[in-house]
């Protein structure tokens, strides 16, 4: 287990990005500035890859066979896909979008009637910051637990814009069946019953974050997000429209820029994901990069099982050949790990794992 964080610190106004492009400084503060070597390195759009898999979920309902394939490669190889047919009204996603941008747009003062208590993930701010001299991501956050109700706070759901939080509920809830369907899919892909996971994740966890990034002068000396994995068994990113390239995966120690396709959702393996399947399907470290003159919004679902249930590796993955590699843990309490510590890669899922010197 990693070492315990020291306190969460909260983030002044002097932090918040938007206000901070507001102001044109002329350097980039150097609470933003990175390392030399955790500095990102651009690629033109020319260099972004649409070689990230493609499912077309439409097919994967009608039970198409070659899909279920297509499936598994991209859980096995890649650990991120763009799903496109996902049958989300396309009017809900650009409202979203809309009502989103709209939030980020408000005057500091109302965004801040909803602030993110430091140690927590809900609400506005920055999450994951727990010393002075932490560098900052160039983003704003705005998040909110969804279901179960008793992880919900009402006090942070906006009354600003109108029907932001009503809208909220309508594409939660649709985000929330196409998690169900795809869990379903990537169960059978597994050679498993396709009721799995639902009857394993219980009552699940849903919380939904939107992340800004405003334009930014140095985009080579900052990081709009930190690397790292998703705690949740599937996470679901819809990427505005008109927005700069800023998610990149890591692929075989490459950054690997990813063109969003309109109107489709791009999906990604979870930690949890990675425990329950033994390794086979892994997560995947990712981080979003920032654009000088473009802004970049995206709408992030984090879909995982109940805080109650204990987790570890499917009997029916481990083998001689792929011997248990993680162990047995309550998911709540690997929750709280995960947002305890900073984002640092993968390093959170050291949690679970069985040290090497075990098989030795």
């Amino acid at each position: 287990m990693a070492p315990a964080p020291t306190s969460p610190i909260k983030v002044g106004h002097i932090d918040d990005v938007q206000e901070l492009r507001k102001s044109k400084p002329a350097t980039i503060p150097q609470r933003f500035v990175r390392e030399m070597n955790e500095r990102p390195t651009l690629q033109p759009s020319s260099s972004s890859t649409n070689d990230i898999p493609i499912i077309d979920f439409s097919k994967l309902k009608n039970g198409n066979k070659d899909e279920i394939l297509h499936l598994e490669m991209a859980c096995k190889e890649w650990g991120f896909f763009q799903v496109i047919n996902h049958e989300i009204d396309i009017d809900l996603l650009e409202s979203i979008e809309r009502l989103a941008k709209d939030f980020f747009m408000l005057p500091l003062e109302e965004k801040q009637k909803y602030p993110m208590a430091p140690g927590t993930v809900q609400g506005y701010g920055q999450a994951f910051v727990f010393s002075e001299d932490q560098k900052l991501d160039w983003c704003n956050m705005f998040a909110l637990g969804v279901i179960p109700n008793y992880i919900r706070d009402p006090k942070l759901w906006p009354t600003k814009p109108a029907k932001f939080s009503d809208t909220i509920e309508v594409y939660s809830r649709e985000v929330r069946k196409l998690c169900q369907s795809l869990m379903k899919h990537i169960a059978i892909s597994l050679g498993l019953k396709g009721n799995v996971f639902e009857e394993m994740f219980g009552e699940e966890v849903q919380a939904v974050r939107m992340n800004y990034y405003p334009p930014c002068s140095r985009p080579d000396l900052v990081m709009g997000l930190s690397p790292h994995s998703d705690g949740s068994g599937l996470t679901v990113l819809q990427q505005a429209k008109g927005g700069s390239v800023g998610l990149q995966i890591l692929k075989d120690n490459n950054w690997v820029s990813v063109q969003p396709i309109p109107n489709s959702l791009v999906i990604n393996i979870g930690d949890t994901m990675e425990v329950l399947t033994n390794g086979k399907y892994k997560s995947v470290e990712h981080r979003a990069v920032t654009h000088k003159e473009k802004d970049r919004l995206t709408i992030v679902t984090f879909y995982a099982p109940s805080y109650e249930i204990e987790l570890g590796p499917i009997s029916e993955l481990v083998n001689e050949r792929n011997p248990c590699k993680y162990r047995r843990y309550n998911h709540g309490e690997y929750s709280k790990h995960y947002v305890t510590n900073r984002l640092q890669g993968k390093k959170t899922l050291d949690f679970a794992k069985i040290p090497d010197s075990y098989f030795a």
